[in-house]
Order: C-alpha cells, then structure tokens, then sequence
C-alpha cells in the first residue's frame, strides 16, 4: 500500500508540474499581430463606435515658415460623406463628397482657371485622397481591419524615442497601398502612441509620427497632436492638431 501511495503522490506531483509547465508555456506565448490589433483597438473603440462614426473635427496644421492653415473636416462613415472646409490666409477652400459625387468650390467659385487648379490641386482625385488620408489616420487603428490589410503575424519589441513599444508591421495588396507601415503600441494600455511609413525601406525614405494627448469622439479615443518627421534625418515637418470637435445630438 505504501508502494501505492508513493506512486499515486509521485504522480499528483508529476501532474502539478505538468500543469504549471503549460501555464508557464502559455504566458510565455508571444502575441500574435492580430491579438495585438485587437486589444489597441479595444483600447480605442471599446463599445465600437468607428463603423457608426460623425463628427466634425477641427484641426490646425502648424509648419515651419508657414500660416497655419485651418481645417474643418466632416466624417459621416454611415453615409460615406466627407467634407472638408480648409483656409489658408486669404484663401478658403472646399471639397465635398457626397452621394457619390464630388463638390469643390475656392472662396465661394466653383469655376477655377487651369493655373488654380494645377497650384491648389482642385480635382476630384485629390478630395478623393483627401478624404481617405483623413478617414484612415483619425480612424486608426480600428481601419487597419479593411480589407486589404496585411497584418504580419510577428510582434516586434522596439525602444523607439526612448519608450519600450509593441509594434505592429502592416503592408498592403498591390490594388490597395504599396507603403510599408509600423505601428507603435504602449505594452501596458495598448495604446497606439507613433506610426512610421516607408515607400522604400531600404532607402529609410518616409515619414515618422509621434502622438500625444487623446481626446474621446463619440467613444472613440483619437489622439490630440500629431507630430511628423522626416525618417532619414530627423527633419520636423510640421503638427496636427485637433482643437476641438462636434458631434450630432
């Protein structure tokens, strides 16, 4: 019986290590790409509110040596209409998207001589892009679930500014994008606090854009201030800032 006992105890022992090696093994896990997505978007857009998203936001483009330039910026993600009000000293544009169909007007003319058009852009291709820069940065990270995105499955560990981040690598189909992106990701709230891009990374060309401040839109948590530079030399290109914000009652 004494045999029995010790086997039985040998076992419930071997047992016990079993289960804390696979405990152990399970917390040792590295985090996915995708787990890591979900949580920043957790963070972000916790009741998840981006695919019901309006709101008017005002946002100030502060650049070395030049006005400051106002932007009044509407998203409707129901309805799928972007308007964007922007001034500039003297100069007040505005391009519209809605129904399908585009809208531009400067300072009130919806007429334009060729000259106008080459030096401010006044097309439709142009709103076009606008509008999907404006959607994709201020709806981040949750428009890293559209399709077309590739989520590299690897989670990187990189001290970036002095700060330990997760980063996530994100590339693109051929039909969508052809820029390589890195998003930086506090380890602790998941919080999304710097991107990077490159057209060419062997080149290290592209821009760099630290976050900072956040303020809650319609639930979702959008950072305050955008900060770009320059990837091979540092440069500082100029700020975003989001002054204030509506949203529909």
């Amino acid at each position: 019986m004494k045999i029995i006992s010790k086997f039985i105890d040998a076992m419930k022992y071997s047992f016990c290590v079993l289960i804390i090696f696979f405990i152990l093994a399970s917390c040792n896990q590295e985090m996915s790409g995708d787990e890591l997505l979900d949580n920043a978007i957790k963070y972000h857009d916790p009741t998840h509110k981006w695919n019901d998203f309006k709101a008017t936001l005002f946002i100030n483009l502060e650049t070395p040596e030049k006005p400051i330039r106002y932007s009044k910026v509407t998203i409707d993600q129901m309805t799928g209409s972007f308007i964007l009000n922007e001034s500039r000293s003297e100069r007040i544009i505005e391009r519209k998207i809605e129904n399908g169909e585009c809208e531009i007007s400067m300072n009130g003319e919806s007429i334009f001589s060729e000259e106008d058009v080459l030096k401010y852009r006044l097309t439709c291709e142009r709103t076009k892009f606008i509008r999907n820069y404006y959607t994709y940065l201020y709806g981040l990270p949750m428009k890293l679930k559209d399709e077309g995105t590739i989520i590299h499955p690897e989670v990187q560990k990189e001290n970036f500014m002095g700060t330990n981040y997760l980063v996530l690598k994100i590339t693109y189909d051929n039909n969508v994008g052809d820029d390589t992106w890195y998003f930086y990701f506090n380890p602790k709230t998941y919080a999304m606090e710097a991107y990077k891009f490159y057209h060419d990374e062997s080149n290290n060309d592209g821009e760099y854009i630290l976050l900072s401040e956040i303020l809650e839109v319609n639930g979702i948590k959008i950072p305050k201030i955008r900060k770009w530079f320059v990837n091979k030399n540092n440069e500082f290109l100029g700020s975003d800032i989001l002054t204030k914000f509506e949203v529909p009652e």
